[in-house]
């Protein structure tokens, strides 16, 4: 008995995360200076380290070194504040643009065994 190759399947697995965070980001530049911001933080912290696990998931180690600063600098338990507004706003962006490549590129690529 041989065993038939089968094609492998690429997912994109970090997209749909990468998404709901650039929303959660761009929402986020009117609350900057308000409480709203508190759950925009943690928001985009908890799906940072969600894309980061799936960029390991993915072996593309490289994603951790925009995503893991990500999740530290919106950490909503232990905030950092950078006492900028217009800094915040620029990151904001950063982050958004971040989160759109990652999504995109990020591909885990299983084998089929059917």
């Amino acid at each position: 008995m041989t065993s038939a190759r089968y094609p492998s399947r690429t997912r994109r697995t970090a997209i749909v995360p990468a998404i709901l965070a650039t929303i959660a980001l761009l929402a986020g530049v009117a609350l900057i200076d308000g409480d709203g911001f508190t759950v925009i933080r943690y928001v985009v912290s908890i799906l940072a380290l969600i894309v980061a696990v799936f960029a390991w998931q993915a072996r593309q180690w490289w994603w951790l070194v925009g995503l893991v600063p990500i999740a530290v600098l919106w950490n909503p338990i232990f905030p950092i504040d950078l006492g900028m507004p217009e800094l915040w706003l620029g990151l904001q962006y950063v982050a958004a643009l971040v989160f759109i490549a990652a999504g995109i590129l990020v591909k885990v690529t299983e084998k089929s065994d059917k």
